[in-house]
């Protein structure tokens, strides 16, 4: 049995969160290379969101829709934007949109909790939530609906930089990851979380020194 047969996409719906760029981008592009039937982006940016759309739909159908999602409105206007673009049935929903601060610990402001949890943490819960019966009309038994949510390899172990939110948000996704699996369950919608490391994209690429690599990949 081939890999496509067991973890087949093919005509789902998907939204990826932060998509408009760096490990979001990807993982868009990975579903619809795979034949995902529409992939929705979300990002605040609207100028990379509408560009990377643009080159995303070349591979199959892909819709752009602009949130900020560290705001609890936002969050409620794009699930109900995503259940029209996706007829009200939701297959996929990849939590990625996320925040970071570095700054020492004697420096470390408030401004940089609110700003980092209201996304990586509130953000993911809230998106969620509101996109439950659209997951859940997707899902059947032996069929569920997916959550899948973007943790961090530093919410799993000490940071090497300084970012005390950051870690500590991701570490927060994988144990709201946890509960909202226990929830969600008995809707036939599973939640799970991957803790990626440090990727290179267009994001990371001032801190690997892979810029030429990256803007050949992603011009």
């Amino acid at each position: 049995m081939a890999t496509t047969d067991l973890f087949s996409v093919a005509d789902k719906s998907v939204l990826v969160t932060g998509g408009g760029r760096g490990v979001g981008e990807m993982i868009a592009q990975g579903f619809l290379e795979a034949g995902a039937g529409r992939v929705v982006i979300a990002s605040r940016k609207a100028e990379d969101l509408a560009a990377t759309a643009e080159r995303l739909g070349r591979l199959g159908d892909c819709v752009p829709l602009v949130a900020d999602l560290s705001d609890h409105d936002e969050c409620q206007r794009l699930a109900t934007e995503v259940a029209e673009a996706t007829g009200g049935r939701l297959d996929v929903l990849v939590n990625n949109a996320g925040a970071n601060w570095g700054a020492p610990y004697d420096e470390f402001p408030d401004a940089a909790w609110d700003r980092v949890l209201d996304v990586n943490v509130k953000g993911v819960f809230h998106v969620t939530r509101y996109l439950t019966p659209a997951l859940a009309a997707a899902g059947a038994p032996g069929a569920p609906a997916r959550v899948i949510n973007i943790g961090s390899i530093d919410g799993l172990r000490v940071a090497e930089l300084d970012t005390y939110s950051y870690s500590a948000g991701k570490a927060a996704v994988h144990q709201l990851t946890r509960h909202m699996g226990a929830e969600l369950a008995r809707e036939q919608v599973n939640v799970n979380a991957i803790a990626p490391g440090l990727f290179p994209s267009k994001m990371t690429a001032h801190m690997a020194g892979h810029e030429d690599e990256i803007a050949k990949a992603f011009p």
